[in-house]
C-alpha cells in the first residue's frame, strides 16, 4: 500500500471513528465561524469556536493530533466544542497542511501563521490578544510545543501558557521504554508511529539525507528550552508517547519553566477528544479548563 493511499484510508476510518464515538453528545449551541489565512502556500482554514456570554473571552489556539499525516477540523469539532464549552474560551482549530503531500516543515510553518493571525485578529471575535494559549495532542502537542519556541523569538509575549496533550517530542529512534511497553496499542502502535514519522520527514526540504532531529520538529533535543510560558502537560499509561511527554516535562522543569504534569495512568492515546465524552476525557477537559481559568486569572 503506498504512502498516499494508506494515508487516504486512515483520514476516512478515524472520520467515522470519531463520529460514531460523540454522536449525539456533541456541544452544539456553541457558535462556530469559519475563516482562512492567505498564505504563499495556499490557504489555511480555521474554525473560531465561541462560547456563551459577552466576552471578550481568553483564546486557545488549537492544533489536531494525527501523526501530522490525518485529522482534520471536522474530526476534531466536538473535541473543540468540548473544550469551548468547558473552558469558557474561544478555541481557534488550525487546519494545517500534511504529509505526504506537504512534509515538514509545512506543519509548523502553517500553526505559526495562525497564532500570528489569532494575535491580530481575534479581537473582532471576541477575543482577547493578551490572553492566548496555544494547545494541541499527540502531533498537535508537538506542534504547540515547537510553535511556542517559534513565538518566544518572533512574537514574544504572546503565547501565556500551553497545553500539550500526549505530545510527541523527539524522534522514534533511540526510542523509549514506553515505546516498547505499548508499542501494540492501544489505538497508537508502535509500527504506526514510525509510520507517521517517516512520512513526514520524507522529501523534506530542510532535512539533510537521513536526518531525524530538528528545531522544528524535535523540541526534547534542544538546548534551549529557557523562558517558555507555563504549560501543562498530560500523557496516558497505555501510550507509545507517554515518555515523550513525561521526558519533555522534565526538561522544562530543568530550564526553570512553570510545568503542571499530570499521568493518566489507565487511559490510552486518544481519550481526550477522539473517543468521545468518557470519565476520563472530562476529567482531563476539566482539568485543562481548570487550569486555564487559574491562568488567566493571574
Amino acid at each position: 500500500m503506498n504512502t498516499k493511499f494508506k494515508a487516504t484510508v486512515i483520514r476516512k476510518a478515524i472520520k467515522v471513528s470519531c463520529r460514531m464515538h460523540w454522536l449525539g453528545k456533541t456541544a452544539k449551541h456553541i457558535d462556530v465561524r469559519h475563516s482562512h489565512i492567505d498564505t504563499a502556500h495556499g490557504s489555511i482554514p480555521l474554525r473560531i469556536y465561541q462560547p456563551p456570554g459577552e466576552g471578550p473571552f481568553p483564546v486557545v489556539v488549537y492544533y489536531h493530533g494525527g501523526g501530522w499525516v490525518i485529522g482534520d477540523l471536522g474530526v476534531y469539532d466536538p473535541m473543540c466544542r468540548d473544550l469551548c464549552n468547558r473552558s469558557d474560551c474561544i478555541v481557534v482549530a488550525v487546519d494545517y497542511r500534511l504529509a505526504p503531500e506537504h512534509p515538514f516543515p509545512a506543519a509548523p510553518e502553517d500553526c505559526l501563521a495562525a497564532l500570528k493571525w489569532t494575535y491580530e485578529h481575534i479581537e473582532l471575535y471576541g477575543g482577547l490578544p493578551n490572553a492566548i494559549v496555544v494547545a494541541g495532542d499527540s502531533a498537535g502537542g508537538n506542534l504547540a510545543a515547537v510553535t511556542a519556541l517559534q513565538a518566544r523569538e518572533c512574537l514574544p509575549n504572546v503565547v501565556k501558557g500551553q497545553v500539550l496533550i500526549y505530545p510527541v517530542t523527539d524522534h522514534y529512534e533511540p526510542g523509549t521504554p514506553s515505546y516498547l511497553e505499548n508499542a501494540n496499542g492501544p489505538v497508537l502502535t508502535r509500527k504506526l508511529m514510525i509510520w507517521f514519522w517517516d512520512t513526514y520527514l520524507k522529501n523534506s526540504s530542510v532535512l539533510e539525507f537521513g536526518q531525524t532531529r530538528h528545531p522544528r520538529a524535535t523540541p526534547l533535543a534542544r538546548n534551549d528550552l529557557d523562558n517558555l510560558p507555563p504549560t501543562l502537560l498530560i500523557t496516558a499509561g497505555r501510550d507509545p508517547l507517554r515518555d515523550d511527554g513525561a521526558n519533555y516535562a522534565m526538561r522544562l522543569e530543568q530550564f526553570d519553566n512553570t510545568v503542571q504534569y499530570s499521568l493518566y495512568a489507565d487511559s490510552c492515546h486518544g481519550f481526550v477528544g477522539l473517543q468521545g465524552p468518557k470519565a476520563d476525557h472530562i476529567e482531563a477537559t476539566e482539568e485543562i479548563s481548570t487550569w486555564l481559568g487559574v491562568l488567566f486569572s493571574a
